[in-house]
């Protein structure tokens, strides 16, 4: 029997460079205002696009994780993000963090506060706080207090997902990205500050995902009105918008499926037993109707609800979190065609998705596997990729940062 690519020596050698040369692709990421600037095809800023907050917290993650792995150089750039969150993306005035600000320096006040910025700024501080940066441990109190007071709902079990800027107003539009990306940060924030009540929050939104997948075959509905009715229907005529696509997200399937393993292994013995079958039931949805499924290797981004291809363009992010999800899988049941799968996707990646000539990885491909940009122009974002080259060398359990800081990485 062949050896997993897992298993081997050599393969995590390889994921050790590739996260490496991610690392490198953003050297010059931190904004001179404070925080991450958006990079295009090269590395190179663009400081007109301003500071966002979900690519300055993710940068925050993504090089405090480099600092603990012992890559020279991450901890400056930590620091430059970290303090656009201290700093320029912070609302002194009504709490919580703007979406974004203009390079002109004025905030972003008509996106409104919103749960899935707020959710990487609690994994940011997490990160932060667990590489021991200066501030780190201060964002992360104030970070979960906001997530805390204003997003997370108590009587359903499940987040919220928008306000107004003054935090007086909020949006009737419930959505389950802002829940899955809150998963993530309770998990890494119950590990940053040794208090599982975090894990017990993020069970209480998997009760949630594992009815949805039963009820809809996996194809799980991302839009929500108030009272949690599902919109099938919204944005069918904006069906490749950024953050709400119409129809069933495949790569959150996958995404979803590798959170609820990695919930099961840090809750224990306290794990809801429906979280493996619906971690297995989302991966085989996702993978039926996402990859290779229209004339060329690759995951369709959307599907209609009965699984047939709307946006046909392949995410980097789907990738990521497909090899990201077959390993977790593969770990907790042991079942090697987990492992197949794996191998079969990260040559993929290899292939098309890693651009050797300028850097980082290729964020859009049309479906023929040609390089695009219409919904992701340029390269904004190391998150998936390199959590993509750390996940299958650290532990289910804890999570990611805390692993990186306990030396639990294999190199």
């Amino acid at each position: 029997m062949t050896t997993p690519w897992t298993d081997l020596p050599t393969h995590r050698a390889w994921l050790d460079a590739e996260c490496r040369r991610l690392l490198a692709f953003g050297r010059d990421v931190v904004h001179p205002a404070g925080g991450a600037a958006y990079l295009g095809d090269d590395g190179t800023p663009e400081p007109g696009r301003g500071v966002q907050t979900w690519i300055t917290a993710r940068t925050v993650h993504v090089y405090s994780l480099g600092a603990m792995l012992g890559v020279p150089g991450s901890a400056t750039i930590a620091r430059g993000a970290l303090a656009g969150l201290t700093g320029v993306l912070r609302d002194a005035e009504h709490g919580g963090w703007f979406h974004a600000v203009a390079a002109d320096g004025t905030p972003d006040t008509a996106a409104g506060k919103s749960c899935y910025d707020h959710a990487f700024v609690v994994l940011a501080a997490s990160s932060a706080t667990l590489a021991g940066l200066p501030g780190g441990r201060e964002l992360l109190d104030e970070a979960t207090g906001v997530l805390l007071d204003r997003f997370w709902d108590e009587d359903e079990g499940r987040c919220v997902d928008t306000w107004d800027a003054a935090f007086t107003t909020l949006d009737e539009y419930r959505g389950l990205n802002a829940n899955m990306h809150a998963v993530e940060a309770m998990l890494a924030a119950a590990d940053a500050l040794d208090d599982p009540a975090w894990r017990g929050r993020a069970a209480r939104i998997a009760e949630l995902v594992a009815a949805l997948a039963a009820g809809h075959d996996g194809r799980l509905p991302e839009h929500f009105g108030p009272d949690w009715t599902p919109q099938p229907d919204l944005n069918r005529d904006r069906p490749d918008d950024q953050f709400k696509p119409f129809g069933a997200t495949v790569g959150h399937g996958l995404e979803w499926a590798r959170l609820l393993v990695e919930l099961e292994a840090a809750l224990g013995d306290q794990a809801d037993p429906a979280l493996r079958p619906t971690a297995v039931a989302l991966f085989d949805r996702a993978v039926t109707d996402g990859w290779s499924v229209d004339g060329a290797d690759g995951f369709v981004y959307t599907t209609d609800w009965d699984g047939t291809p709307v946006v046909r363009d392949r995410m980097h992010w789907v990738a990521a979190e497909a090899v990201s999800a077959a390993d977790a899988l593969h770990r907790a049941t042991g079942e090697e065609r987990y492992a197949a799968l794996y191998a079969t996707w990260w040559d993929w990646v290899a292939v098309h998705l890693v651009d050797v000539a300028q850097g980082s990885w290729f964020h859009q491909l049309d479906a023929r596997n040609r390089p695009a940009g219409d919904v992701w122009p340029g390269k904004p974002d190391l998150y998936h990729a390199v959590q993509a080259t750390l996940l299958p060398r650290a532990p289910l359990a804890p999570a990611l940062a805390r692993a990186a800081r306990d030396g639990l990485v294999a190199g």
